[in-house]
C-alpha cells in the first residue's frame, strides 16, 4: 500500500480525511491489541496521532510505509500501561520493545522493526526525529500535533478537525494526557532525566520531585578534579 491518494480524490469507506487505516491482518491485530489494552483516552489519542502523522506526510509529499507508521502510532504510548511497563526503563523504550516483540511475532523484517522501535523510542525527544526517516519524523509530528498543538500549518484545518470528530478529544484531554503520563512514570521518576517527562513529575509532585541535575552529575562524579 504505497500509493497515497490525495485527500480530495474519491474516498474509500473507512477513510478519515482521505487517510485509510492500513487494511492488513497485521494492522487489524494491532488495533485489537491496543483497543483491548488502553483506555479510551489513549486509544483515541493514538489513532489521531496516526492520522495527523499521515496527513503531515502527505502534505510534505514524504514517502512512508503506512503500516509501519500505524504500528508506531498505535504502540507509542503502550509503555504507560502497567502490562507493558518495566520497573526501570523509559516508558518510550517499553513501548518500543512491545512493538518490536509484537512485530517479530508476525514475521516483520528487522529493518522495519528497527524503524518502528526508533520512532517510538524518540517520540518525546524534541528536534531530532524530524531529520530522520519519514516514519520516525512523522510519528513525532503526529504526537506534537495532538499533544502540543504544533504543526497545524502542515495539515488542512478541515482534515485536522475531521480526525478530531472521528476520534474526539475529551473536554479534559490536556489534563488527562498529563495524568496518563504521570500514572505511567511516577514509580520510576529517574527515567525522566533529560527528557520532557521530568516536567510531568514536577507538575504533579511540585513539593517532592527533585530533578536529577546534569551539572551536578558532572561535578559530583568519581573522576578527580
Amino acid at each position: 500500500m504505497n500509493a497515497h491518494p490525495h485527500h480530495h480524490d474519491h474516498h474509500a469507506i473507512g477513510d478519515v480525511a482521505g487517510i485509510a487505516v492500513p487494511d492488513s491482518h497485521l494492522a487489524r491485530r494491532i488495533t485489537e491489541l491496543v483497543r483491548d489494552t488502553e483506555d479510551d483516552l489513549l486509544y483515541h489519542h493514538s489513532r489521531r496521532v496516526f492520522f495527523f502523522a499521515a496527513l503531515t506526510g502527505d502534505g510534505k509529499a514524504l514517502k512512508y510505509d503506512p503500516e509501519l507508521l500505524y504500528a508506531a502510532a498505535m504502540f507509542h504510548d503502550i509503555g504507560l500501561v502497567p502490562a507493558y511497563s518495566s520497573k526501570d526503563k523509559r516508558f518510550e523504550v517499553d513501548g518500543a520493545n512491545a512493538a518490536r516483540d509484537f512485530l517479530r511475532g508476525h514475521g516483520v523484517a528487522e529493518d522495519d522493526i528497527y524503524t518502528v522501535w526508533t520512532s517510538i523510542a524518540l517520540h518525546t525527544t524534541p528536534n531530532i526525529p524530524e531529520f530522520m526517516k519519514p516514519e520516525v519524523a512523522l510519528l513525532t509530528a503526529g504526537v506534537e500535533m495532538d499533544v502540543l498543538g504544533m504543526g497545524f500549518r502542515n495539515v488542512a484545518d478541515a482534515d485536522r478537525l475531521e480526525v478530531a470528530r472521528c476520534h474526539p478529544r475529551e473536554p479534559d484531554f490536556k489534563e488527562g494526557i498529563i495524568d496518563r503520563f504521570y500514572q505511567g512514570i511516577r514509580s520510576k521518576p529517574e527515567t525522566t532525566f533529560g527528557n520532557v517527562k521530568a516536567d510531568v513529575m514536577a507538575y504533579k509532585e511540585p513539593k517532592t520531585f527533585r530533578r536529577m541535575d546534569f551539572c551536578g552529575l558532572i561535578l559530583g562524579n568519581p573522576w578527580p578534579h
